[in-house]
């Protein structure tokens, strides 16, 4: 629905654009155009998610979101370059814009995206991949809103100058959102941790008969989907199946980790429990 939304007024807005002579709508709709892609992406994606595992891919294609949203932060950091470079360019050199047309696509854009942002909020918080396309059509809400501003202004005082000003601040809110999904989409394919891995450790050794914890590994298989694997030594005579049945229900209560695989072993005779250096 918001992906039908996005590119019927995108085609509108490519023709005001032209008939209103204004950057700033073309601007908005370079920037629908990857959101049109971004959705149509994170459909393909979510789609393949849901396929069961099988084969090779053992976890199956759920990182498949993650990929999309990486590559919609991409093409968001690409289209705000764009629009800075032609920004400038019409600050130098401004271009004759009609500013009540301007105002009036600009209005319908607020509401269509207002619609569209809506229908991709609440499934936007459970996947980082829907995140990536809300971030789309979020950050065109505000550029719609100062495209508006812009029109108003030019409409008033006849300064076409508004119109890359508007340009730019839309660039800028392209930036932070880009940003914002590089970071987090880069952290899970590289396999970052979403937990202090230090304080992690802390708490498996705080559990009684608990020696030592090493090669503990965290990671983020796709949104929502943390994992962790660990080689555990406990004290002789220990059970070893009952210490490991307590340490992954502390670990899906406390962190969500419903996905733990753990070593537990029994420790050589005289081993001593590790005490891991305090943070400065």
């Amino acid at each position: 629905m918001a992906l039908t939304l996005i590119v019927a007024l995108m085609a509108g807005e490519i023709v005001a654009a032209a008939a209103a002579g204004s950057l700033a709508l073309l601007a908005d709709a370079g920037h629908m155009l990857t959101d049109a892609a971004a959705l149509g992406l994170a459909l393909v994606a979510a789609t393949m998610a849901d396929r069961p595992a099988g084969g090779r891919w053992t976890f199956g294609f759920r990182r498949l979101e993650v990929v999309s949203a990486q590559a919609n932060g991409i093409t968001l950091l690409l289209v705000g370059v764009w629009i800075v470079y032609e920004s400038a360019r019409r600050l130098i050199d401004p271009s004759n814009v009609r500013g009540g047309l301007v105002l009036a696509v600009a209005a319908a854009g607020i509401v269509v995206n207002l619609v569209a942002a809506g229908l991709l909020l609440a499934p936007g918080r459970r996947s980082l991949n829907v995140r990536g396309a809300f971030l789309h059509v979020a950050t065109d809400v505000a550029a719609f809103a100062g495209t508006a501003v812009a029109g108003a202004l030019i409409l008033a005082t006849g300064w076409d100058r508004f119109d890359p000003i508007a340009s730019l601040a839309v660039a800028a809110l392209i930036f932070w959102s880009a940003v914002s999904l590089l970071r987090e989409s880069t952290r899970i394919l590289l396999e970052g941790s979403p937990i202090d891995p230090q304080a992690l450790t802390k708490e498996l050794l705080s559990v009684p008969q608990v020696v030592e914890v090493h090669d503990l590994h965290v990671w983020t298989v796709s949104t929502g989907f943390p994992a962790l694997s660990a080689h555990v030594l406990v004290e002789e005579g220990a059970d070893c199946h009952a210490i490991r049945r307590t340490l992954a229900a502390m670990l899906a209560e406390r962190h969500d980790l419903s996905h733990s695989t753990l070593q537990v072993e029994h420790a050589r005779q005289g081993r001593v429990r590790v005490k891991l250096p305090l943070r400065r």
